[in-house]
């Protein structure tokens, strides 16, 4: 129990694994003869799932920490740009519905809160356009910095959408040839327990017993330690996300000089919603939808008409769809004795906010940031992982279940359905009793490091028409004047970048051509 944690196995590739390998070894030198040993065995027969690709801003800061190149990545893994997400026709399913959840803050938000001012003084504008510039970059197809922006860094927040096989082979390269993480492609034939039930090592089909002190599942929807060996119960969220079913599609463009948008382009369809997402060579779309108010066969043809209008109609028809399944929900715990679950063996929801990547980011990042010393440690760092990570969850799932509740759709009963009160978690119900008299903000949450801070539900709650009831608000002349401050210099920032900026398109290619300054 005190002997100290030398060793760390992942089972598992794809990207959840490449990333939790890079982080940790990077963290803990395995590099060198005094660091971690860091190994991943991966099977040659299994393929991962390879459609998730959208990131959050964290991303930037998980490669950067990696000691990869922001050029690199951008050459190599068909990377583009994205500043936050553009949701059309979830409210009324009009033509000219749509709202913005960008990626930069409110004008001043460390500062004071803006949307009391906003609702209770008129506006001519969306809520995000009002407080935030970065919707009219997104509208006219900006990138979120120039070629003279060292690597990233930002003049706008940004992530990315990035091409999924060929970033977990990027990963790889890097891991394996910079980072020191030990390979073996095998297949994995079984779990060979210590007597306290903890993982002692796993046999392997062709080299044999692979030995570790904390064994990380990134087999994905297999689970092969959480799942098949620990049988740590699953909690199915379908009660309150309905979505069960993807398909997906790859968009090629009509020219080398086509617009890519620099945002996701979420469009609400009769019984779910398709994605957009522009990469440099191509366009990564596809319906999810939900199998109990829809079947596959109508949600082809949304997904055919859908892609029609930018590509044709019988260009469209020529593109084959790939099928995913979506169970929502998650592990009961994630970390079990000496096994943590990360990326999709821990669980799984609708990709509506990206919310994939970011867990395994936070995942790895706390396991190397709070890696055991040794056995003893390990149960308080493993509770401590389950608390905080159910919070995640938890939490996503009601950010998820935000975007349907507030729809004014009755065109088919999943829009319906959606608003069912039993359908809301109490914990999103208790929420938006609360916004019903006084707006978002920090305060009304409790963890330090929220998944989505108060900005992000002012983004959808504005931007779906919510109102707070504004009678009993009253503010001061000083907030009143910081208000207005703020306002009119977001219209300023507005005008400069909008005027400044490169397109999206334009920066990727200067990116290939010459690279960003290194930091």
């Amino acid at each position: 129990m005190t002997q100290p944690i030398t060793s760390v196995v992942i089972v598992g590739g794809g990207t959840a694994g490449w990333i939790t390998a890079g982080t940790i070894a990077a963290q803990h030198q395995s590099n060198t003869d005094a660091g971690l040993r860091v190994s991943l065995v991966e099977s040659p027969d299994i393929k991962p799932i390879g459609v998730g690709e959208g990131t959050w801003p964290t991303m930037r800061t998980t490669l950067r920490k990696m000691g990869i190149s922001e050029t690199d990545f951008i050459r190599e893994c068909d990377v583009g740009f994205k500043q936050g997400a553009k949701f059309a026709k979830w409210v009324t399913g009009a033509d000219d519905d749509f709202y913005y959840h960008p990626l930069v803050l409110p004008q001043g938000f460390m500062h004071g809160n803006l949307a009391p001012y906003w609702q209770t003084n008129g506006h001519d504008k969306s809520f995000s356009a009002a407080v935030c510039y970065q919707e009219a970059l997104c509208e006219n197809g900006l990138a979120p910095k120039s070629i003279a922006t060292p690597e990233y860094e930002a003049v706008a927040n940004y992530a990315y959408h990035l091409n999924a096989g060929k970033f977990s082979e990027f990963l790889k390269k890097h891991c394996l040839e910079k980072l020191g993480v030990n390979y073996t492609c095998d297949n994995v034939t079984r779990v060979i327990s210590k007597d306290n039930g903890d993982i002692a090592a796993v046999d392997t089909q062709a080299s044999g017993e692979i030995k570790g002190d904390l064994f990380i599942d990134c087999t994905g929807f297999h689970g092969l330690l959480i799942d098949k060996h620990y049988q740590v119960p699953f909690i199915d969220k379908s009660d309150v996300l309905f979505v069960d079913s993807a398909l997906a599609a790859q968009v090629p463009y009509s020219s080398e000089d086509d617009p890519i948008a620099s945002h996701t382009i979420s469009t609400g369809q009769a019984a779910g919603w398709i994605w957009d997402i522009g990469l440099q060579s191509r366009r990564g779309v596809g319906h999810v939808y939900s199998s109990r108010h829809t079947d596959e066969e109508r949600a082809a043809e949304a997904l055919t008409r859908y892609i029609a209008q930018s590509v044709g109609e019988a260009r469209a028809k020529e593109l084959s769809f790939r099928k995913i399944p979506i169970r929502p929900g998650h592990r009961q715990v994630f970390w079990q004795n000496n096994c943590v679950a990360v990326g999709l063996s821990a669980g799984f929801l609708e990709p509506l906010e990206a919310s994939a990547l970011v867990l395994v980011e936070l995942s790895a990042e706390m396991i190397s940031e709070q890696m055991p010393t040794c056995r003893e440690a390990m149960d308080t760092i493993a509770k401590r992982f389950n608390q905080t990570f159910r919070y995640r969850w938890d939490r996503i799932i009601d950010f998820l279940k935000l975007h349907y509740i507030l729809t004014q759709r009755t065109d088919n009963d999943f829009w319906i359905d959606n608003c069912d009160p039993d359908t809301i978690p109490d914990s999103l119900n208790e929420l938006m009793a609360l916004w019903r008299y006084q707006h978002p903000w920090d305060h009304d949450f409790t963890s330090r490091r929220e998944v989505f801070p108060a900005a992000s539900y002012q983004y959808v709650l504005y931007g779906m028409g919510f109102k707070t009831e504004s009678d009993h608000i009253r503010l001061t002349p000083q907030e009143r004047a910081f208000a207005q401050r703020q306002l009119q210099e977001n219209d300023r920032i507005t005008r400069m970048m909008v005027s400044k900026l490169p397109s999206n398109r334009a920066l990727l290619n200067k990116v290939h051509d010459y690279g960003f300054q290194k930091l």
